[in-house]
């Protein structure tokens, strides 16, 4: 993770990216040391939401693209976990896109919108909200808007 915080702006869209999509890691770790390194915290905090927000649109179009093989081996969710989630889907709908920012479920939610078909525009802004609101949420909890 040094590395990627020696790249800093370039750093955090890549560990925000990469976070919502194959690597398993939190790219809050990178954010927050991001800015208590000095970098601008409002400026962390869009650099972040853009990164995880496209990684999260491309577990979107993994999804969409339907080749369950590619879900299972690329973001190691299983079939049943899929089917699992379509009944909530075809339910709730895009606006479930929200919360692809939680730890764990993020990801198959960000896929399974894919994989379901939902609507790619209203799934895309429901996603870029949840992802803001989560880096807001991460930068107060630290007490980073006080810098």
């Amino acid at each position: 993770m040094s590395g990627l915080t020696e790249l800093g702006y370039l750093g955090l869209f890549l560990a925000s990216f990469l976070a919502a999509t194959v690597v398993p890691f939190s790219s809050e770790v990178i954010f927050s040391a991001m800015v208590f390194s000095g970098l601008d915290p409002w400026k962390c905090v869009f650099i972040a939401t853009m990164g995880n927000w496209l990684g999260g649109m491309t577990s979107y179009y993994v999804g969409l693209l339907g080749k369950i093989e590619w879900i299972e081996k690329y973001f190691h969710i299983k079939k049943e976990k899929m089917e699992s989630f379509a009944n909530r889907i075809q339910k709730h709908g895009d606006w479930l896109a929200f919360f692809s920012f939680v730890p764990f479920i993020g990801d198959v939610i960000a896929v399974a919108t894919g994989f379901f078909k939902c609507n790619w525009l209203k799934v895309a802004i429901y996603m870029l909200i949840g992802k803001f609101l989560r880096y807001i949420v991460w930068m107060y909890f630290n007490g980073i808007f006080m810098k």
